[in-house]
């Protein structure tokens, strides 16, 4: 029997384990909640000029050890490693790792890293920190640690599942995104990490987020796999007004594609991370919208109550689409929100940024909620992230989805079978699925096409595709003012019986004609 000593201390080591255990996301919310009451106070650097003054490429040369991978010596498959500071990473973020029995700080150590052939001077290191980290996990090799999930800058984090390459990111929040004011970019200052057990298959993380008119407390369960999938449950609290709250933020890149090529010959056919906008509203409609690289910044947003899904999808996965050995677009996942609960009334907004080059992320997608709290107010929700590869398990089963969008001058077929152009610009829109192929072989489904103001449709054709089991839909139009955008929406119907989504699509200003 033990002496009432002893159990006394037994009880208060079950009553700590049990508050440790307890610690969730109530406790970064009360945390949040506290730091939103207070003024904002922003990072300092305490970055020397060695690291603030780096270049990329050196910057690079600072890698993890492996043997120094936090869990390294414990059996569990998942391990942390973590991101040095330097350059515009110059403040530090902390890291926790949470267990059984405590709570306690992941100390920076520099002996955690191999700074390769840099001339640092040792002191320089002695009063930094970690900007970020990674999640190691075996997803392709038994045994081998591969990188399956990124913190790093502002509230960006990137996820991939087996098979797959970096590619586009996630935030956690946007504040006024694209907007006159000037765009608030917040940025996660703390995490919390569960220390994983050895048969656990996911990886539990927390994260506080401040910002000069916002705070939030958010959880995130990573669950590896073939695809990847990120279970999100948020809390933003506001410290003072803004004009819009971007959720479950995506953000990606789309230099060209066969319907806008480029300006210079390339032997890539395309180059991007996500090549559209899928979106799944509340009252069952499927659309999906080409992405474009416009000359002007370009809003589009898409008025939903209750989404059941959006996402920037990488469609067409055949190597052929691109030709790219080194950066290897066809491997780069898809990312879709599958919200949790009723959204309520808002807007899916997508904002697309002249870019000359692939090193600028130019895409933005996220709802943006109609209703904001008040101040000191929470706003919950909670959506899961899909980071796949299989984009036909996105869509409904039994619809046809737009597998190209391509663009071409357009041209009026004479009698004597010469192509004559006439001005005008040519959609060519490929629409695949088993809505199609199940169709009776003298059943032809129709075109439900409109235009905007700025343009006159001058030819609305619709071909079976015998080489995809598709129909082709090509559409002519002659814009009328060249420095406006057009907006065009196509589907495919039965009947009265929709067929496919809806392309829903903006021709950019300024869209030049090759002859």
């Amino acid at each position: 029997m033990l002496s009432p000593l002893l159990h006394l201390a037994s009880i208060a080591l079950l009553l700590c384990a049990a508050q440790v255990q307890a610690f969730s996301l109530d406790d970064v919310a009360a945390k949040a909640k506290a730091l939103g009451e207070k003024g904002y106070s922003a990072p300092a650097s305490n970055l020397p000029a060695q690291f603030s003054e780096m270049a990329f490429a050196d910057y690079q040369k600072i890698q993890p050890r492996p043997e120094a991978f936090e869990w390294s010596e414990r059996d569990t498959p998942f391990k942390l490693s973590f991101y040095h500071q330097g350059m515009h990473f110059n403040t530090p973020v902390k890291i926790n790792e949470i267990t059984s029995t405590t709570v306690k700080e992941i100390k920076y150590d520099p002996e955690r890293f191999n700074f390769g052939d840099l001339k640092l001077d040792q002191q320089a290191t002695k009063n930094l920190g970690y900007a970020g980290f990674r999640v190691m996990y075996p997803i392709n090799q038994k045994g081998k640690q591969d990188e399956i999930m990124s913190m790093l800058g502002a509230s960006y984090f990137r996820v991939i599942g087996k098979g797959q390459v970096y590619g586009l990111s996630a935030r956690g929040l946007n504040i006024d995104t694209a907007l006159p004011s000037g765009e608030e970019f917040p940025y996660f200052r703390e995490f919390w990490i569960e220390r994983p057990r050895p048969q656990d298959k996911h990886l539990v993380i927390f994260a506080l987020l401040d910002s000069p008119r916002a705070t939030g407390a958010y959880r995130f369960i990573l669950r590896p796999g073939k695809d990847a999938l990120v279970d999100v449950q948020a809390r933003v609290y506001l410290r003072d007004a803004v004009d819009e709250l971007g959720l479950a933020s995506l953000t990606s890149m789309f230099l060209f594609d066969p319907k806008q090529p480029p300006r210079q010959h390339s032997f890539r056919p395309a180059l991007h991370d996500s090549n559209g906008l899928a979106i799944h509203a509340g009252n069952g409609e499927w659309l999906w919208r080409p992405l474009n690289n416009p000359k002007h910044l370009a809003v589009s947003s898409w008025q939903v109550e209750n989404p059941r899904g959006f996402g920037l999808l990488q469609r067409g996965r055949e190597f052929s689409r691109y030709e790219d050995l080194d950066d290897r677009y066809d491997l780069r996942p898809s990312a879709w929100i599958e919200p949790r609960g009723d959204w309520g009334k808002g807007r899916i907004k997508l904002v697309e940024i002249p870019t000359q080059d692939e090193t600028n992320d130019n895409i933005v997608a996220f709802w943006a909620p109609d209703k904001l709290p008040e101040k000191g107010q929470p706003l919950e929700f909670a959506y899961r992230m899909h980071w796949t590869r299989d984009e036909p398990a996105l869509h409904q089963p039994d619809n046809a989805w737009v597998a190209q969008t391509l663009r071409a001058p357009g041209e009026d077929k004479q009698a004597n079978l010469i192509r004559q152009l006439d001005d005008s610009i040519a959609m060519l829109i490929d629409f695949e699925g088993p809505a199609l192929t199940k169709l009776a072989k003298d059943a032809a489904p129709s075109s439900q096409v409109s235009v905007g103001d700025n343009a006159k449709l001058m030819e609305n054709n619709l071909r079976y595709n015998p080489a995809t089991r598709g129909w082709r839909l090509t559409l002519r139009i002659k814009v009328k003012n060249p420095e406006q955008p057009v907006e065009m929406r196509a589907a495919l119907i039965n009947g009265d019986q929709p067929l496919s989504e809806t392309w829903s699509y903006q021709l950019p200003a300024h869209t030049a004609i090759s002859r």
